[in-house]
This record gives C-alpha cells, sequence and structure tokens, in this order.
C-alpha cells in the first residue's frame, strides 16, 4: 500500500464486502501490512466516517469492524426497507416473459398456444410489475405485448439484440423429438385436468 489514505480505502472496501464485522487481525492478513499500517488507516477512516459527516460510520461491534449507517438515517432508511418486496418470478412467469422477449410483439392467445395453458394471470402480473406492455392489436384484434425498458434494465440488457441466441439452446434432432413428445403430453394432460 502507498499510504494510509489507500489504506484506509481498501479498509473501507473491505468491510463493505463484509456480511459481518472484521477483526483487526483479519484485515492485517488481508491486506498483508503491519499492525501499526492498518491501525492509522482506522484511525483515518475512524475521522472520516465520524458521525454527522457521511452517511456510514465505522463501528467496533462483536470483536470486529464494521460499516453502519449513521444513526441520522434512520427514519428514512426504516421507511426505504420496510417496503414490500417484489417476490420472484413464477415459472409461469418466466416462461411468459421468455416468449414475450424473443417473439415480441406477441398476442396472449400466441402466448397460451405456446405454453399450452391460459397466460392470462402471468400477463397480467408481468404488465402490473412494468416488464412487458400493450404494444397494440393484432389483425384479430388481441392485444399485443412487448417488453419494456425496465425488463431490459432488470436483466443487464443493452438492446433485445442482446438477449442470449436461442440458437444456443437449440437441442439435438432426437431430443427436440423427446421434447416436443414431453410437451404434447403435458400438455393433453392439463387439458384433461
Amino acid at each position: 500500500m502507498s499510504s494510509a489514505a489507500d489504506l484506509a480505502r481498501t479498509i473501507e472496501a473491505l468491510l463493505f464486502l463484509s456480511p459481518d464485522p472484521v477483526p483487526v487481525e483479519e484485515l492485517i492478513e488481508a491486506c498483508e501490512v503491519a499492525e501499526v499500517q492498518v491501525r492509522n488507516a482506522l484511525d483515518l477512516l475512524t475521522e472520516e466516517l465520524a458521525p454527522g459527516r457521511r452517511g456510514l460510520v465505522l463501528k467496533e461491534v462483536a470483536g470486529g469492524l464494521t460499516l453502519a449507517t449513521d444513526p441520522a438515517a434512520e427514519l428514512a432508511a426504516r421507511r426505504l426497507l420496510s417496503r414490500p418486496k417484489t417476490p420472484p418470478l413464477t415459472p409461469a412467469q418466466a416462461e411468459t416473459l421468455a416468449i414475450v422477449a424473443y417473439l415480441q410483439p406477441v398476442s396472449r392467445p400466441e402466448i397460451g398456444r405456446i405454453r399450452g395453458v391460459n397466460s392470462e394471470s402471468a400477463v397480467q402480473t408481468l404488465t402490473e410489475r412494468g416488464m412487458i406492455e400493450e404494444s397494440g392489436r393484432s389483425r384479430f384484434g388481441a392485444t399485443i405485448y412487448r417488453t419494456t425498458d425496465l425488463f431490459e434494465r432488470l436483466f443487464g440488457l443493452q438492446g433485445l439484440d442482446r438477449l442470449p441466441d436461442v440458437a444456443r439452446f437449440d437441442p439435438t434432432p432426437a431430443d427436440a423429438a423427446e421434447l416436443r413428445e414431453r410437451l404434447l403430453k403435458a400438455g393433453e394432460q392439463r387439458r384433461e385436468a
């Protein structure tokens, strides 16, 4: 490390990354420096993160050091973190989203035919979550859907051309025949149920 400031930044990063308090001995080992250098860097970091200066403070807890939020931010943090969490996508929603992403614009009846089941609930949920949106009507009057900018942001895409190439997932002819049979049987069983 070239300076106490550089070491303080490194220690700050280590504390940020660690889910548990980090003992000084582990900081010494991770940074491969002498104890006096870590102590000097911690003094600098303590000064920089003094209560009232930034959003984080340095705390000694359970035999180690950790970063914590400044108590002044507690009410705002409680409001932010008390918001309901969005549950993960169900398999039906993920299937529907994949169909829309790769075949857009696509209508709800087309989605249902591809999936072999009614997809109204999955389409509605994806629309409510802002991942897909209406983009007009088919020639038969059915609403057609496309993905949104939110979908691209959530999946880290810089455009739909960045979706994984479907050809990479193409099965061999034997696997395709077996998969087709399994899908047809599954679709028949769903219709009978």
